[in-house]
This record gives C-alpha cells, structure tokens and sequence, in this order.
C-alpha cells in the first residue's frame, strides 16, 4: 500500500481510530493484522516470505540468550544470518550474480546456461531484512533481551509506517515500546500530522513533480543535450533526496500519531561541509547500521591506513549493493568510499592550502566552498545511481557541458511552464529547512493564533492538492 494512495487515506484513519479504542492488551495483535493488511496490498503471497524471516530470527533469538557455550552461540548466530540473507539473495541477488558470472565467462569464450529465476523483489525486502539482522546480533553481544511474545516481535519487524522503506529501527528503540500504553494525546497527534504534511508535500509537490523531468532525461539520456542532462541530475538529486525523506517524515508522523518514537533519518543532507558529513545526514539509520554491523567489526578506524581504507571500501561497495543488483550501485558505492578516502589523505594537505592564503576555518568563503563541493561531488555520484547502466552513466558525465541549448529544456512529461514551479517547490523546501535551522517550525506554527494557524494549514493543504502530482509514483526507495 503506498502512502500516496486512496487506500492509505482510508486505512490509516480507521487504524488509529481502532487502536486507540482498544485496550494495551490488543493493541499490538491489531497493529500486526494491520500492518499485514498493509504489505498485503502489494503482492500478498509475499508475506510468506516475510513470515520466513521473522521465524528465523525471533527462534535465534530465544536460543542465542540460552546458550551459554560461546562456539555453540557464534554458530547459532551465523546459522541464523546466513539464512535469512539467503532469503534475500534469491530474491534480489540470485540474477544479478549468475548473469555477472556468465558474462565473464563469456568473456573468455566459454558459454554457459544463463539460468534465470524472474520473479519480483518483495518490497522493502532489505529494509526488514536488516531490522531483523539487527535484533539477532543485539541478542547475541547481550545488549537486547530476547522477545519471547511472537506477536510483538512479528509487529516489531512488520510495524507498517517503516516496513518497507525505514527508518531500519534497533530493538534498543522500539521493541520495549510494544509493550507500553500510549494514551491519546492531542498535541503528540497533531505534531505526528504535520510531520506527516511535511512529508507528503516533500513527495508530491517536490519529488514526483521533479520525477517527471529526470525520468524522461534519464531514460534516455542521448536524446537530450547537456543542460537537459545537467538539469536533470540537479533535479534528481532534490528528488531522491524528498522522495526518501518524505516517506521517512510520513512514517515518523504516523506512528508519532499512535504515539510511538522513531529514530530520525535524514538531517538536511545538502548542506553538508564534506562527504564525511554528509553520510551522518543521509539515511541515517542505513549509515548507522553498515557503520555497527559492518564497518566496526572490520576494525574501523582503529587500524593501520591501508586498512582504515580496505574498511572504508568494503563498507561502501556492499552499501552500494544493498542498494540494488546492478553494477551501477556497486560503482556509486565505491565512488562514495573514494571520497572519504580521498577527504582522509588530504585533509592535512588542505588545512596547510587554506592556512597558507589566510582563510580561516569558520569563514563564510571557506564553508560556501566546502558546502557547495560537496553537493557536486554528491550529484556526480548520484548519476550512477540513477542511470540504468554504466554506459548511460558515462555518456551523462562526459555530456553535462557539452551542446547547452536554453531553447530546448522541456521533455515530453515536463513543458517548460512547468519549471518555475519546480523551482518554487524547491525554493520552498528550503526555505523550510532554514527556517527549522533557526527555530523550530512545528513550535513556531503551534504559537499562532488559532485562526492563523488554520489558515496556515488550509493554505498548506491547497498547495499540495493544487501543485502534487498525483500518478501514484511508488517510492524510490521501495525497489530496495
């Protein structure tokens, strides 16, 4: 079911108004058949395959906490890894690596079968795949108790305001909060529905209506000159960025309606100084966990440099493959982790450079050029993720100054009168964002008089329904 959906108007109201009506000790059984209800609305055999997932890791869980041999529990404990990330290498790696495979053969004459399962990614497969790796490794290291109730442990890895596109949430955070009793409160309701408004303006207004353009430019690139190109991965960049943080924003504000807590996952990214900091705004919850599970593990940075940067790449390339089964991702993972590399050696280097021509750390120069950097180091990368392969990519960023053309912008989807409100959505999303930098909007919004608060939210709500685009274009982020 997709937020920007007729079916999610309707479910989500009848949801909170039954929830609240009953008592603690139902709550949780009527969150999970909603939340089965929900992932059901795409293809409802699937949930068979979530069903398997959660089995695995909610019976690891109870042996890993008594087990008391360390062999015994280490072996359990990948036992139980291995399963379930085989569960998701059938469905999302099992063509990509036998195709990769027999393309390489090929390529020293020798032809193999090219064997090929195509069935459809069960959506936000790796989201919850994740969720469920994470409370199997937190039992294990003896940080998170084991969860006992099936019931609760099935709503923590299927609760729908974050099943299928995050936040990828840690037991720490939300398994205890099953079991607490959330009362109606009016001021926690209405903060979680304008988190919600945030939300849908971010995707309907801004990502959907930007949607329109990159589709068409990055569907076939060689159609379009390099200012179409150069538009388009601007545009691109604005709308993974409000397409994922919206659907973020709706799932934080729906559950913050049933009075439950997730953790933030996007904190204005685009105005990061460094690629470094970039990546502690950007999915944070993706970020967090490769940098617990993956990044740590392997040594961190509490090793030699060479090794400082092997941790780096691996992390990156295998973030990059969680994104999908496409070389494209691997390529934009390792692009990201030369980055960070690059940053590390030669941050010295650029600290003597800046020292040396007087620019202080803190002056508005340096960090305009630092912010700005990073942001076209960002979009550079970005076209690997969008294109559909790498020949696309690399035609997009050999053509960006090439054959520029103000005559021709528009695209089939896009007409040229449709740019200035692209640009105004952006303009205001911004704005927004500054404003929250200075002071909180929300708290800001709440101290209005009653009437020119009401107002305020009319005016809102006209904007989205007048300005959205309303094809019901499925989050980015489901595909993963």
């Amino acid at each position: 079911m997709l937020f920007n959906s007729i079916q999610f108007a309707i479910f989500f109201p009848v949801v909170v108004a039954i929830y609240y009506l009953l008592s603690q000790r139902w709550r949780v059984h009527w969150l999970l058949a909603a939340s089965c209800v929900f992932y059901m609305a795409f293809i409802p055999a699937y949930i068979l395959i979530l069903l398997v997932t959660i089995l695995i890791d909610y019976f690891a869980g109870i042996y890993l906490e008594r087990i008391q041999d360390p062999r015994s529990r280490k072996r359990l404990l990948w036992l139980s890894i291995l399963s379930t990330c085989t569960v998701l290498f059938i469905f999302k790696y099992f063509d990509f690596f036998i195709g990769s495979f027999v393309g390489t053969a090929g390529l020293f004459g020798w032809r193999l079968p090219h064997p090929v399962l195509s069935i459809i990614l069960p959506i936000g497969l790796s989201f919850h795949t994740f969720q469920s790796l994470s409370y199997v490794v937190e039992v294990y290291r003896g940080k998170q108790k084991s969860e006992h109730n099936f019931i609760v442990y099935a709503t923590y890895v299927m609760f729908f305001p974050q099943l299928v596109a995050g936040p990828i949430e840690r037991p720490q955070n939300l398994l205890h909060q099953f079991w607490e009793w959330h009362a109606f409160h009016y001021p926690n309701v209405t903060d979680g529905l304008r988190r919600m408004a945030w939300g849908f303006f971010k995707k309907l207004v801004v990502a959907d209506r930007l949607a329109l353009y990159v589709n068409d430019v990055y569907g076939a690139p060689r159609n379009f000159n390099g200012l179409q190109l150069t538009l388009a991965t601007f545009f691109f960049a604005y709308q993974i960025y409000c397409d994922f943080s919206g659907y973020s924003d709706i799932a934080i504000g729906a559950a913050q309606v049933m009075g439950f807590k997730l953790m933030e996952n996007f904190n204005t990214p685009y105005y990061s100084r460094s690629i470094s900091e970039f990546w502690g705004r950007w999915h944070i919850s993706l970020s967090t966990w490769f940098k617990d599970y993956l990044y740590i593990p392997l040594g961190g940075n509490r090793v030699s440099e060479q090794r400082h940067i092997f941790n780096l790449m691996v992390t990156f390339c295998v973030s990059g493959l969680w994104h999908g089964a496409n070389w494209t991702y691997v390529l934009w993972g390792f692009l990201n982790g030369a980055y960070l590399v690059a940053g590390t050696l030669t941050k010295k280097w650029r600290n003597r450079m800046w020292s040396a021509v007087g620019v202080k750390q803190d002056s508005i120069f340096r960090q305009t050029i630092m912010l700005t950097t990073t942001f076209v180091l960002t979009c550079i990368a970005w076209i690997l993720f969008r294109a559909k392969n790498a020949s696309d990519a690399l035609y997009v960023v050999t053509h960006l100054t090439t054959g520029w053309n103000f005559h021709q912008i528009a695209t089939p989807q896009f007409f040229l009168r449709q740019l200035p409100v692209a640009l105004a959505a952006i303009l205001v999303l911004e704005i927004g964002q500054l404003w929250d930098r200075v002071t909180s909007v929300p708290a800001s919004v709440v101290k209005l008089p009653t009437m020119a608060r009401w107002a305020l939210y009319a005016c809102f709500v006209m904007t989205v329904v007048m300005f959205g685009v309303y094809k019901q274009m499925q989050f980015i982020y489901f595909q993963f």
